[in-house]
């Protein structure tokens, strides 16, 4: 394994530096935007421009990927995104930002398909999980450097988005350099959002509403932050501390869910989430420390949505049908991150700051009733659920080979303990096994 990681190390220090400077310049342009005075709702349109490049990218970049090879696709999206992050502070207007963060999210979706594609590809089946695990970690810690980045210097003037464009930058020449030869990207089935919801509406709806609270809060959170009178250093603070606590809860909830019926922790997750969020909207400025602390909590809880509806889903599907679920998932939250920033945007210019988290209450107020009273599907039993792997969705655009539950995996790793040769494990004919008991589902 540690020589696994070390032969990966060029590479993961660019996504390092990618993701850093990426989350950084999304919370630089956020707060840039409340400083300028833009109203709520206009800064909400422009940063769900990023959402609509970034869903777009995850459908088309793959075609130029496939056209001119990984290591001049990732060139050329490095270049646009360091380019456009120079233009920013020459003019601040509402179509230039909002043209500029579409482009933005759809070359960005680019480099994430070329890194985890290239990080998937490293991997075999007795370092698998471990790689995924690591990959989550990096991405975690990553974003919430760029948020203490924040504090370096004035979000007023040029210098912030130099360095954003530097790290983006510098991200290309660890890649640049590497001799690996390039993966190649897996196409798989598609599986439409209609078909998806009436396999699994809970699923579907839960992906969706992630996508709308974790946008919400990355594009408006530093937006709230300014106007209820947090300085920088607060501010920074406030972001990390949200970031930090989904890594942290990540691994109770994966418990939690191993042993206990997931649609229960999705209910209650929603419930605990709803709650925190009233309580920051209620706290507001009176207590940093409770404001951080509930803020925490309730993205902590929020960011565990996603992978516990990608859980439920999978229970649901026989193993021919995850990846493609795995991608309709994927857009259905890409449509929420979408919706987010605008209807927090929304909120906040008839309610004020606290806007984003009433808005962010009701949503998940609205999820939770759902499962109580909307559409059921017949569960698995708790003995029969697929094991849980914790995910997030931007993080998962090139690793359908490296998730552990992808059916090539399993099906490899019934081989492994077959043969003692891990040589030929690629080669073995992919057999998928139907899991007793579980709800009967046709191809899409």
């Amino acid at each position: 394994m540690r020589r696994t990681i070390t032969s990966l190390s060029s590479l993961i220090l660019s996504i390092i530096l990618l993701i850093v400077g990426n989350a950084y310049l999304m919370t630089l342009l956020g707060l840039r935007l409340s400083m300028e005075n833009f109203d709520p709702g206009t800064i909400g349109w422009i940063l769900a421009f990023y959402s609509i490049g970034f869903v777009a990218g995850t459908l088309y970049a793959g075609r130029i990927i496939d056209k001119v090879g990984h290591i001049r696709a990732f060139a050329v999206f490095a270049a646009v995104l360091a380019a456009s992050t120079l233009i920013y502070p020459m003019a601040v207007d509402t179509w230039l930002w909002g043209f500029l963060r579409a482009l933005g999210g759809f070359v960005m979706a680019g480099l994430m398909i070329v890194m985890e594609s290239w990080f998937s590809s490293k991997a075999d089946n007795r370092n698998r999980a471990s790689l995924f695990a690591i990959y989550q970690i990096i991405f975690f810690l990553s974003t919430a450097g760029g948020q203490v980045l924040i504090r370096v210097a004035d979000p007023a003037g040029f210098i912030p988005f130099s360095l954003a464009t530097i790290l983006v930058v510098l991200a290309l020449t660890p890649l640049s350099l590497t001799s690996r030869t390039s993966p190649t990207i897996s196409r798989e089935d598609r599986l439409s959002l209609g078909s998806l919801y009436r396999k699994s509406p809970s699923g579907t709806l839960g992906a969706l509403v992630a996508g709308l609270l974790i946008s919400a809060f990355y594009a408006m959170g530093p937006v709230y932050a300014d106007r209820i009178g947090l300085d920088l250093k607060q501010l920074s603070n406030f972001m990390v501390s949200a970031i930090v606590a989904a890594m942290i809860l990540a691994w109770p909830v994966g418990r939690l869910c191993d042993h206990f019926d997931r649609y229960r922790v999705m209910l209650v997750a929603a419930v605990v989430a709803a709650i925190c969020s009233l309580a920051a909207a209620l706290i507001g400025n009176a207590s940093m420390i409770a404001l951080v602390l509930c803020v925490g909590l309730y993205m902590g809880i929020s960011a565990a949505i996603y992978p516990i509806a990608v859980a439920i889903t999978n229970d649901l599907m026989e193993s021919h049908q995850i990846t493609a679920a795995s991608t309709a998932l994927l857009l259905s939250y890409g449509l929420g991150s979408i919706i987010g920033p605008l209807v927090s945007a929304l909120f906040m210019d008839l309610l004020g700051p606290s806007g984003l988290f009433v808005s962010n209450t009701l949503m998940l107020v609205g999820l939770a009733l759902f499962m109580v009273m909307g559409p059921k599907r017949r569960h698995p039993t708790v003995g029969q659920q697929e094991e849980y792997y914790t995910t997030t969705p931007e993080a998962a655009l090139g690793l359908s080979e490296l998730d552990p539950r992808n059916p090539e995996f399993e099906a490899s790793a019934e081989e492994d303990n077959r043969e003692s040769s891990e040589d030929d494990v690629d080669d073995q004919p992919i057999e998928h096994r139907e899991k007793p008991d579980s709800p009967a589902a046709t191809p899409p």
